[in-house]
Order: C-alpha cells, then structure tokens, then sequence
C-alpha cells in the first residue's frame, strides 16, 4: 500500500505542526511523520516572541496560546542563600505601539505548544503517523516517495524537513551546515518539581569557582520548573533525577530532596550552525533542520514557525495550480538570510555581546530585499512602509489583523488610492493613515507587505506571480 498527499512533513515539531495547519486551513492534504512514538515531551524552546504570537492568532491558536502561558517572571540573584537583587531578562518595550496586540514574550512549555497546535490540526482534519522513522526519500520530477522503518511508504508531490538539528532528510540529501560552538561548556536542561523556591522569579545562581550557573525558571501554565545547568568543557552529564537532585544541592540553598519530581531532561552543548541550503529539489528544509540556534534570546523556535508560515502559503499557492513552481524559489531567498541573522543575535546574547531587546521580538524583520517585494512608488521619505516590511496593525476603521486574519490575500487602498477601481480581491479601504501612508498596499497571507504603490498600474503581473 502507498500513502499519497501533495506534502510530508518529516518531523512532529512546532515547525512541522505550524506549516501542517497552514496547509490545511489551505486544503492541502499533508501528512506529518515523527519518529517518536508521541510529541515531545520537554520545555525546551519556550519563549513565543510577539511575532510568533501574531501568527498563532492567524491560525486560529493565539486564544489558546496566552490561556496555557504567562509572562516571564523578573530573574533574581541568590549569594548563599540570600536574594542580592531583582535581573531584568528583557529589555522594555514600547508598550503604547499600535502597530501589534503583542509586545512582549510569552512564556509556554514546547510540549504544550506542541499539544494546542496538534489538536488545531485534528480540529482541521489533519494527522500525524507516530513511530515513523524516514530510512529513504527518492525524487523524480513529479514528486518524492518516502520509506520508514516500519509503515507503508508515502508519495508526496513535495516534502518538508522539520526533523531538527540532527535531520534525518538533511543528511539523505547530503546537505551540509556551516556553524560553530557558541559555548564549549555542556548543558543540562530538566523539567522539574521543585519544593522552596516561589514560583514569582526566575532563580539564578551565579557560577562560583569552576562550578558553573544554575538557573531554575518556574514554567507559566504548570507546576513546574525549568531547570538549566552549565558544566565544565569536557564534562560528560549524566541527565538523571540524582544527577539534578546533586546540582541543586551544590549550587544553591536548596537540599537534594526539596527536588521532587522530574519529567524531562537532557544535555545539550549550544551551538549555532546555517543549512549550506534550504532547498533540494521537490524537498525543503526548515526549522532546526535548516538552522541550530543557541537557546539564549529565544529565537530558534520562533525563526522555526517563520518558516513555516513562509512557506506554507506558497506551497498552496503552487499545489493549486495558481502560482508557477518558481515561487517556491522565494522560499530560501526570503528566510535563509533571516536565519543569519537570527543565528547570529543569539550567539551575541548567548556570550553576553547584546540584549534581549527589540530584535529579539522578530516585528521588525522584513523581506525588502525578495524578488517578490516590489515597491513602485518613489522618493519616499525615511522611515515609510515599504513593500516587504511586516504590515502593522492599527485601528484606522476597522482593526487590520482582523482583516488579514485568514490563508487569503489583502488589497488596503488608503487614502486617495481608495476610490480607485481595483481589482476582485480582499479590500479594506480607508482615509488616510500614518503608518502607511496614502497608496494601495496588497498584503501577503503572512502578513508582509508584497506590493506597494500609488495606484493599480502594475498590480496585474504581481498578482499573477503570486498566486493571485
């Protein structure tokens, strides 16, 4: 027996499930494979930038998303037992901005990430195969057929590497990664219970001597705590409930048995390292398959789910015959230098070199540079939306998100360009408004701005490229 759908996505990440619901709200039929008999069952990735939250909004998981977290708690220092004073983890942000509903980080676990994003998918006829582990993925020019370890094999028209950073399809296709060690000190990182500590800071233990930081963050949503321990380069970390129970007894005031319970834990070494591509063929790499974050600043699986949302609306697009397959091009060209940057931010977080501040957020990344941004207006002063910058929200009639909300296109006509006759697509019109400035505005499904200018001359061959 042959399982046949346009898309496999290997890998029941946040990157796997975001572009399996993007897909399906599209009606295309996807199917995820994991190799792991469940979803993941640990912390590890969670903080949801406000980028990612406007993206969990458009799929219909934001409600979901803020009731399962919280904010994150103020760090504190511990000396021998005692509180030196409050850590600020963030710099401040700009709280009285329009432009988005989100303007700070949300803590939630993975896994329940993961969980909310699962069910959004059954809730849209989607499925995930468990205990499917990829052996072999072939190409012709029609598609791409996958074998597993057990299971019958999948065709598919195209596939997605959201396997992580030890990708099974990146490897398959003999894909290689450029990066470096950010930290040679090895990791431990554990889900934990924890009795005596208050559950309102995020507990900090400097090193002292060759003893390396303990850091012990209460997790929004849950009883639990995350638990994070560096160790000297070299040392082998045993991830056990004694091991843990050991390094909180000598790093902190607290005794071995004051650790209660664990429910995850693994050792990790940071490291930050760029897929030498995001494309082979009829195959796309995305998420930690395609880019290795240190976890300090919070972006690895937030870059993850852009991905995701990039190029799920182009996948669509192509799978319903109304964008030609060079489209899919866009996909590298638009996110591989994204994740550049993004890689690079962490590392300098990770070694103390930047803050946590306004990059970290990811609502100022823009794709100006894509061969689908195309700006037509000219002499436009410094600081105005261009095409290829994130669309910002507002309230001028109507709020804009909820207008975007959705897998369709939006056409805002502003100003002037209001009274024009445009064409048969999604359209908001409104009198003049500053964050965009006067002209006709054509939003893409992920929220950025595809093409921009003074009237619909030139709009046409745009919309025909894109899918539209």
């Amino acid at each position: 027996m042959l399982i046949e759908r346009d898309v496999l996505i290997v890998g029941a990440g946040p990157t796997g499930l975001t572009l399996a619901v993007d897909l399906a709200r599209r009606g295309v039929r996807a199917l995820v494979v994991e190799r792991a008999d469940g979803l993941f069952p640990g912390s590890r990735g969670k903080g949801i930038q406000p980028r990612t939250q406007e993206v969990f909004d458009d799929l219909g998981v934001g409600g979901a998303i803020r009731a399962a977290g919280g904010p994150y708690p103020v760090g504190m220092i511990w000396q021998d037992g005692r509180r030196l004073g409050e850590h600020r983890m963030f710099d401040a942000s700009d709280e009285g901005s329009a432009d988005s509903a989100h303007r700070e980080p949300w803590m939630v676990p993975q896994w329940r990430t993961q969980e909310i994003l699962a069910a959004r998918l059954a809730e849209l006829g989607g499925d995930i195969a468990f205990g499917r582990e990829l052996v072999t993925l072939d190409q012709d020019e029609d598609g791409v057929t996958a074998g597993f370890t057990s299971g019958p094999p999948v065709r598919a028209r195209y596939a997605v590497a959201a396997d992580g950073g030890r990708s099974a399809v990146r490897r398959i296709l003999g894909i290689a990664m450029t990066g470096e060690t950010v930290d040679p000190n090895p990791m431990l990182v554990a889900d934990v219970r924890i009795d005596g500590l208050d559950r309102d800071n995020w507990h900090i233990f400097p090193p002292t001597g060759d003893t390396g930081f303990l850091a012990i963050c209460p997790l929004a949503g849950t009883e639990d705590f995350q638990l994070v321990a560096q160790f000297p380069q070299g040392t082998t970390i045993d991830p056990s409930l004694a091991t843990i129970r050991e390094v909180v007894a000598a790093r902190s005031h607290l005794s071995p048995d004051d650790v209660t319970a664990m429910s995850w834990a693994s050792d990790f070494r940071p490291r930050a390292a760029l897929a030498d591509r995001f494309r082979e063929g009829r195959v796309f790499l995305a998420g930690d398959a395609a880019h290795v974050h240190s976890p300090a600043g919070g972006q690895g699986l937030n870059t993850s789910v852009q991905d995701a949302y990039n190029l799920g609306w182009k996948l669509g697009a192509v799978l319903h015959g109304r964008a030609p397959e060079s489209l899919l091009d866009t996909y590298e060209e638009e996110r591989r230098p994204i994740a550049a940057d993004m890689l690079g931010l962490s590392t300098r977080i990770h070694r103390g070199e930047a803050r946590r501040g306004a990059a970290t957020r990811q609502l100022d990344l823009d794709y100006r540079g894509s061969s689908i941004a195309v700006e037509t207006r000219t002499d436009l002063p410094a600081g105005a939306l261009r095409a290829g910058d994130r669309a910002p929200d507002g309230t001028p009639a109507t709020r804009l998100f909820d207008e975007f909300r959705g897998p369709h296109w939006t056409l805002l006509a502003i100003g002037p360009a209001a009274s024009a006759e445009l064409p048969p697509l999604h359209t908001v019109r409104l009198p003049s408004y500053e964050p965009y400035g006067n002209g006709l505005f054509l939003i893409r499904p992920d929220g950025y701005v595809g093409w921009a200018g003074d009237s619909p001359a030139g709009i046409t061959p745009y919309l025909a490229h894109t899918g539209l």
